[in-house]
């Protein structure tokens, strides 16, 4: 099982004697002979077999005393895919460390957000990932750091706090033990490569191999709200909520990794900011894994062979894309993006860009708890659908975070008024990052089938479709990416 592949000695051998990047972020190896830890892609000569030792995450190897590999730098490849397809209690932990929670509420924070005792939590990750939470944060502000030194000019005590870091001494213990050198010998190593955005940061996004940007930016693009969104210069720039207050990001395709620059009114919001951003655009991914799969159904192979490495275009906010997906229902893509445009205008908060066109936050739940139906150009069922999600989301809240229970948040939504399959599966599949979220009733996908020679009714269509399980939401993708829409394609 790839889910335990850090215990699969023979096969994890293999994959770092031909350097294999596919595995990158799937496990870490460590070198007893000297003492440092890399990903499997590494471009120094293979240790021989007995002085490796493998890891399911940075932090457990950090914790048994190694330290990260100066060239290959371990603690920038992509997450593992694992923690974006798992629906059970660590996947759900690990997305919610990466979106802050320890940082900011402790491991108790972690532990109510899941519904979980902390003993429970601490035994779970420690069981499958080699280190607590605490480590498991601890990785994550030391990459974090590793970022703003190497990338910003900010003094080292500035670093320090917009890291997470409790004090100066527990910052320069942390990046020596992890990276073999004093936060300035960092500095200095990558002063002649790197640069800073004026006023933001600028942030290398690595991927997996191959990926398609054409429908993954072009959906974003084709329906971003005016104002929060916008295509620039060819770049996809949208602002976001933070919880230490806003920021804005462009997000730009490049051959081998994303470019991600940011600019935020509080720096420790960095590592939340990356992973929701990473989250966005899908990139822990395994694309070989859906593609080999998906491409068994002959109908689906010839779409894989010509653009493989499709992503699902997810969201930055669960209940900003629930209320998206209410707002779409059963109107084209302008009128939605109408209609969010005019919500947005009327209740979101005002910020400044001095870069681009962005001029609002999207409105939170609480800022449209005191909405109006009748000031809504929509028919009188749609305001009854949004104004009951919104009642959902802040009076008995309804979880669309990163480490919300799928079937719960179905279950939830289900009951609803006016929240049918189409709903419930879009904001699955985009809020709640389920791979294999499916929407058969989307004219798209009826479209598609009856042009792939696929069953065209939804239970058909359906029952065909266990073939591509637990990759529905990637197919999704590619049969939405016969038409000529415009989310399917890069704008000029």
């Amino acid at each position: 099982m790839l889910d335990a592949m850090h215990s699969d000695t023979e096969r994890c051998v293999r994959a770092v004697q031909s350097r294999d990047a596919r595995f990158d972020g799937w496990f870490f190896t460590a070198v007893v002979t000297t003492g440092v830890y890399c990903r499997p892609s590494c471009p120094v000569a293979p240790p021989k077999p007995v002085n490796m030792r493998f890891y399911p995450s940075s932090a457990a190897a950090q914790q048994a005393g190694f330290r990260a590999c100066k060239r290959c730098r371990p603690d920038a490849t992509p997450g593992s895919p694992q923690w974006n397809e798992r629906a059970d209690l660590v996947g759900r932990a690990m997305r919610l460390i990466a979106d802050g929670v320890v940082d900011n509420g402790g491991v108790t924070a972690l532990a109510t957000r899941l519904g979980y005792s902390v003993r429970q939590v601490e035994r779970q990750l420690r069981a499958e990932l080699g280190a607590g939470p605490l480590a498991l944060a601890r990785a994550q502000r030391a990459q974090t750091a590793r970022i703003l030194i190497e990338t910003t000019p900010l003094t080292m005590t500035d670093v320090s706090v917009a890291a997470g870091f409790g004090s100066l001494r527990a910052f320069n213990e942390t990046v020596r033990e992890i990276f073999a050198l004093s936060p300035t010998e960092l500095r200095q190593r990558t002063a002649k490569r790197t640069r800073a955005t004026p006023g933001g940061l600028s942030v290398r996004l690595p991927f997996r191999a191959p990926l398609c940007p054409d429908n993954l930016f072009g959906h974003l693009a084709a329906t971003g709200i005016p104002g929060v969104e916008e295509w620039r210069d060819g770049a996809y720039r949208r602002t976001l909520r933070l919880p230490n207050g806003h920021g804005i990001v462009a997000l730009r395709p490049l051959p081998d990794h994303i470019r991600c620059d940011l600019s935020l009114a509080d720096l420790r919001d960095l590592p939340v900011a990356i992973a929701r951003c990473r989250r966005l655009l899908d990139l822990d991914a395994d694309p070989t894994a859906v593609d080999d799969q998906l491409s068994t159904d002959p109908a689906l192979a010839p779409l894989i062979a010509k653009n493989p490495g499709r992503r699902v275009p997810r969201t930055v906010d669960g209940p900003e894309l629930a209320v998206r997906a209410v707002l779409g229902q059963q109107v084209s893509t302008q009128a939605a993006r109408t209609h969010a445009s005019r919500l947005v205008q009327a209740h979101g908060e005002e910020i400044e860009d001095t870069e681009g066109g962005l001029t609002h936050l999207f409105p939170t739940p609480e800022a449209l708890a005191d909405l109006d139906p009748e000031s809504l150009a929509l028919p009188r069922s749609r305001r009854r659908t949004l104004i009951a999600l919104v009642e959902a989301l802040t009076t008995t809240p309804l979880d669309l975070t990163p480490g919300a229970d799928w079937e719960a948040a179905r279950e939830r939504l289900h009951a609803l008024p006016g929240f049918g399959p189409w709903t419930v599966e879009t904001i699955a599949m985009r809020a709640l990052g389920d791979p294999d979220a499916f929407i058969p009733t989307d004219l798209g996908i009826k479209a598609a089938a009856e042009s792939l020679d696929l069953p065209t009714s939804p239970r058909a269509l359906t029952e065909h479709a266990t073939a591509w399980r637990p990759w529905r939401s990637y197919a999704t993708q590619y049969l939405w990416a016969t038409s000529t829409h415009p989310i399917n394609h890069l704008p000029a």
